[in-house]
């Protein structure tokens, strides 16, 4: 599976490079066709490794040169690289022709001036923007504005349970509600288990969570002008019951706090704990060694009713996109690649490849992803998922909010109480470090 993306620069970082423009930057296509037959693409770590990713791509990047001609020169990125170096190269205006870019980034990286912009006439060159669901249209860029990136890759979050665990603490079905969820953590907990699993010092995957619990309590994290807003009381309400799941449920072991590295899924896998809340899981959990048929997928909880719109939202659209650097030398190539990427053939290949949904309709309709890994992450899209906000200050957001949940985990962890009052302090204190409007 994809790893959680790490928002690793900071604010002073991300207002510097989305000042400037890259080099070479200009109008929609400004860029040149000055070297016809190559293509440099970053691509992100989706796989269980960088060479896994390497397996999985470059026999399609073969398949693409013996179409066109055109060689694509391969760099897989780590996540806890890739923004750093799409800021620097947004900056120097020495980067890739086309890369791989985190959806919830794509706003921020719009802002910098330094992508193509899609408008109707590039996506017609790609097939037709109506090729794409509206779910993953909806994270590629400030609406009104012509999109930055193209979809790739589209996920979701779900409910991963261990059956075996499950049987063994009398847990009869998966937990729909997060009451529900809490119950089960205790009956895990009193079998010598965790109940669930969190990364607690992962920045990103700390703001998918509680935007989706800001969403459950009727918060937006930012006004419709796009002003921060992080202490209403819905946003304190989301923040302190995602954390109090390790400060007072104590379903979530104290270790916890200090993983950023997929360590929860490890601990899964080798049943210590019972649940795990993540993305697109089921390769990663096969590359560990655990068999298909040893955990279930059902869609992430929420506080009452079945998931669906407005406070029954229970999952951010997560994915990736595909963008193309304003100053790339092929500008034709460019669009050629991301074309045939986008390619119904090239969407079953690599979402098979990953486990995640293809966010071309056509390829959605693979019996491939409607099996049981599956069906619930699509169901998710097409249904309760929102798009996490789409302002140039997104990336700020997942850093200095990511960081209050991820200190609040370490005073938890270390048995100091999390009230209404310290969360609201913390968030406070990241608002204070956002761009005032």
């Amino acid at each position: 599976m994809p790893r959680i993306r790490a928002a690793v620069v900071g604010a002073l970082t991300l207002s510097l490079a989305l000042s400037a423009t890259a080099c070479g930057g200009g109008s929609t296509g400004g860029g040149s066709n000055e070297q016809p037959k190559t293509l440099t693409y970053w691509a992100s770590n989706q796989g269980a490794s960088i060479e896994v990713d390497k397996k999985v791509l470059q026999p399609e990047l073969d398949k693409f040169e013996k179409q066109t001609g055109i060689k694509v020169k391969l760099e897989v990125v780590p996540w806890a690289d890739l923004l750093n170096r799409i800021l620097t190269a947004t900056t120097s205006g020495q980067g890739p022709d086309v890369l791989n870019i985190g959806n919830t980034w794509s706003a921020s990286l719009q802002a910098s001036g330094a992508l193509l912009d899609w408008d109707d006439a590039a996506f017609q060159k790609i097939g037709g923007k109506d090729r794409y669901v509206d779910s993953a249209l909806g994270s590629t860029g400030v609406e009104g504005k012509p999109p930055a990136a193209v979809p790739l890759y589209s996920m979701a979050y779900a409910l991963y349970y261990n059956k075996k665990l499950f049987k063994e603490a009398g847990i009869a079905q998966p937990p729909t509600t997060w009451a529900e969820l809490v119950e089960a953590g205790e009956k895990l907990k009193a079998k010598g288990k965790n109940g669930i699993g969190v990364e607690g010092s992962n920045l990103s995957n700390n703001i998918h969570q509680i935007f989706v619990l800001g969403k459950q309590h009727g918060a937006d994290f930012f006004t419709p002008d796009g002003k921060a807003d992080f202490t209403s009381e819905g946003a304190v309400k989301a923040v302190k019951q995602y954390v109090d799941l390790m400060a007072a449920d104590k379903i979530v072991a104290p270790g916890n706090a200090e993983y950023a590295q997929n360590q929860s899924l490890s601990d899964f896998t080798k049943d210590k704990t019972g649940m795990v809340l993540w993305q697109t899981a089921a390769a990663t959990f096969k590359a560990q060694g655990m068999a298909d048929d040893a955990y279930g997928v059902v869609p992430a909880p929420v506080q009452s009713g079945t998931p669906g719109t407005g406070k029954n939202v229970n999952s951010m659209v997560a994915g990736i996109n595909m963008a193309v650097f304003k100053n790339t030398k092929n500008t034709d190539g460019a669009l050629k690649f991301v074309k045939f990427m986008g390619s119904d053939e090239e969407q079953k290949i690599l979402n098979k490849a990953y486990g995640s949904i293809p966010p071309v309709k056509a390829a959605q309709e693979d019996p491939a992803f409607n099996g049981p890994a599956t069906a619930p992450l699509r169901q998710t899209l097409a249904t309760s998922a929102a798009a996490l906000p789409q302002v140039p200050e997104e990336s700020q957001f997942e850093t200095v909010v990511g960081t209050a949940v991820k200190e609040l985990f370490a005073e938890a962890a270390a048995g100091r109480p999390v009230t209404e009052a310290s969360v609201k302090a913390k968030l406070d204190k990241a608002q204070q470090q956002m761009p005032k409007k």
